[in-house]
């Protein structure tokens, strides 16, 4: 089985537990699976290995006619959030099986993908850490500005990846090297240690790292 195998989930927020020798561990719980099977991408048909997991069941009714007759293949129902996982190899798993939490075991390392908590729009000092102007006489409401942005007559334009106020957070971020704390399957939740990206409920995709 490719390393790449992964499940979707919930986050549902951060806990601690606590060790055998007594040690508090900080882990973040993740409701995960059990994930359908929706479809699957072959070497010789699509030119590459990959499979597409299902999330979050939805009513007919808030599913387009592509999408309905896309999923009805499966004969699993209906998903708000579809993912397509890229395997190494063939995958193990035909169209219409479930992947669930036991695909992980406690003490193995994984990798979450989530989308990080917007932060709306933000200044330089904010977004890129700038230390402002000067606090001193002569300047006026402009303690947080950016300071300077052009150049002379030669380019005369500002360069393309100018670090400036703008959009924070709300991207696509992937935390590696994440220890797997615990998996209860009977709840479908992943323990893992430490922190994932992205807000309460948010969805996470789990994978596993070689």
């Amino acid at each position: 089985m490719a390393a790449t195998l992964g499940i979707l989930g919930r986050k549902l927020g951060m806990t601690r537990i606590f060790g055998d020798d007594g040690s508090i561990i900080p882990v973040t719980v993740i409701e995960a699976g059990p994930c359908p099977v929706t479809q699957v991408k072959t070497m010789e048909k699509d030119g590459y290995n990959a499979m597409q997991l299902g999330f979050d069941t939805i009513p007919e009714r808030k599913v387009n006619k592509p999408a309905k007759g896309h999923l009805d293949k499966a004969a699993r129902g209906y998903f708000r959030v579809l993912r397509e996982i890229r395997l190494d190899g063939p995958s193990a798993f035909e169209q219409g099986m479930d992947v669930t939490v036991d695909i992980f075991a406690p003490g193995e390392t994984v990798k979450v993908t989530g989308t990080s908590i917007g932060k709306g729009f933000a200044g330089v000092m904010k977004r890129w850490n700038f230390s402002g102007l000067k606090k001193t006489h002569g300047t006026e409401k402009a303690h947080r500005s950016g300071g300077s942005i052009g150049n002379n007559t030669e380019p005369g334009k500002v360069m393309k990846g100018k670090r400036m106020a703008g959009h924070m957070g709300a991207r696509t971020v992937t935390v590696m090297g994440i220890e797997v704390v615990d998996v209860r399957p009977e709840q479908n939740l992943i323990l893992v240690k430490g922190q994932v990206p992205g807000p309460r409920n948010c969805v996470v995709m789990v994978r596993k790292q070689g």
